[in-house]
């Protein structure tokens, strides 16, 4: 699964911290989630798209991978 999380965070002007503040979890979170390591959980999905004002659907995208 691919994110935007990276692109809008950055268009907001936050840095990792910054964000991890607001959507409380650690910047190693972010981190993780920006990279593709680390898939939110759903609550922490509603919280980032909250955030952003915007659908799961526009931030998180599909892209037929299945993780083992």
């Amino acid at each position: 699964m691919r994110n935007r999380v990276e692109e809008l965070r950055k268009a907001r002007k936050l840095n990792q911290d910054e964000f991890a503040r607001a959507i409380k979890v650690s910047r190693q979170t972010v981190s993780s989630i920006e990279t593709g390591k680390y898939n939110p959980s759903l609550e922490l999905a509603f919280r980032i798209s909250n955030f952003f004002e915007m659908t799961i659907e526009e931030i998180f995208i599909n892209d037929g991978s299945v993780e083992k």
